[in-house]
């Protein structure tokens, strides 16, 4: 996503240099290269100011789902955030696969799977199930960018991840100089799970892309694996 948001600016700003460059020659007035630029900006202030950036992140989304490879890379990300909820204990709510799906359903950002946390909450009682909820939503968190990274080698998406992530992390008192450990150390647990589950996350991959409920992907899960919870 930030790499389409770079991509789209650099074409702005080619697009309109060009029509500065290239106006006279074709008896374009300069004022219409310049009008664009403010419209652009004004459009671009109103958005952050009202819509918090939301207009833009639809924008550059719709963009980048032209690509069918963008649309496959976000729901192996999705996935393997899925699977690894289910497995960890973690309840999910729904999931989305794009910026309009999320906008619709008023979630903020490009999309991803939602969680229950409340009941998790509410059953910490010792710091040591804290440790263990932690540790459980950093693999979670990681497993995006895990599943992007084994199927096709490098990941695209997953800096909104890194950020919760480490958000947490910095709530519950662990130093910056562990993040880095952190994040390493929840990758593998990830990498972990969705290798030793690999039919069972493919089959997921496709019941998402057919948009199947939360309660079917679970069904499927179950048929796959028959396991609720994997032990830690």
């Amino acid at each position: 996503m930030q790499q389409t948001a770079f991509n789209l600016l650099a074409i702005s700003i080619f697009s309109i240099t060009l029509a500065c460059l290239v106006g006279p020659f074709f008896d374009l007035s300069p004022a219409i290269p310049a009008a664009t630029t403010v419209a652009i900006l004004g459009l671009a202030t109103v958005d952050t100011l009202t819509w918090k950036g939301k207009g833009m992140t639809l924008f550059i989304d719709g963009f980048a789902r032209l690509s069918s490879q963008h649309r496959e890379r976000v729901v192996h990300h999705e996935a393997g955030h899925f699977l690894t909820a289910y497995f960890l204990g973690i309840p999910i709510t729904g999931y989305t696969l794009n910026a309009w799906e999320a906008f619709k359903q008023g979630q903020p950002g490009v999309g991803g799977v939602a969680f229950d946390t409340q009941k998790l909450e509410a059953s910490v009682s010792f710091p040591g199930e804290q440790q263990l909820i932690l540790d459980r939503f950093c693999t979670v968190w990681m497993a995006g960018i895990t599943a992007e990274q084994l199927i096709y080698g490098d990941a695209e998406g997953g800096e909104e991840d890194r950020r919760k992530l480490k958000s947490a992390l910095n709530l519950f008192g662990h130093p910056k100089s562990q993040w880095v450990q952190k994040e390493t150390w929840a990758k593998l647990q990830a990498e972990g799970l969705i290798e030793k589950y690999r039919d069972a996350y493919d089959a997921l991959v496709e019941a998402m892309q057919n948009r199947q409920s939360v309660d079917d992907c679970y069904s499927l899960l179950g048929n796959y694996t028959q396991v609720g919870v994997t032990d830690d």
